[in-house]
């Protein structure tokens, strides 16, 4: 184990100072980091504010015959499925 000394009191003095300095140093730069991630969440805020969100909503009608008296549906794709037979009278008109 090193053997303990005594330091003067001026050392001590001096170290303590040294010490404050760095301290008050750092709660400003504690200070000055809170301020920034508040004035950068701010701006995010007025950035995002300037943006009105519009939903729409869009209904197409759409009507479908078939020969046969089925339910003929055309996909987006071109292709044609009939979904079953309709249970209404055929008549011809």
């Amino acid at each position: 184990m090193p053997e303990e000394r005594p330091i003067s009191y001026v050392a001590f003095e001096g170290e303590m100072t040294r010490m404050e300095r760095t301290n008050k140093r750092l709660w400003i730069l504690c200070i000055l980091l809170l301020i920034s991630l508040l004035g950068t969440n701010l701006g995010w805020i007025y950035y995002e504010s300037q943006w009105e969100v519009l939903e729409e909503t869009q209904e197409i009608t759409q009507q479908a015959e078939a020969n046969n008296g089925g339910n003929a549906i055309i996909n987006g794709e071109g292709e044609v499925t009939i979904n079953g037979e309709s249970d209404t009278d055929n008549q011809d008109y």
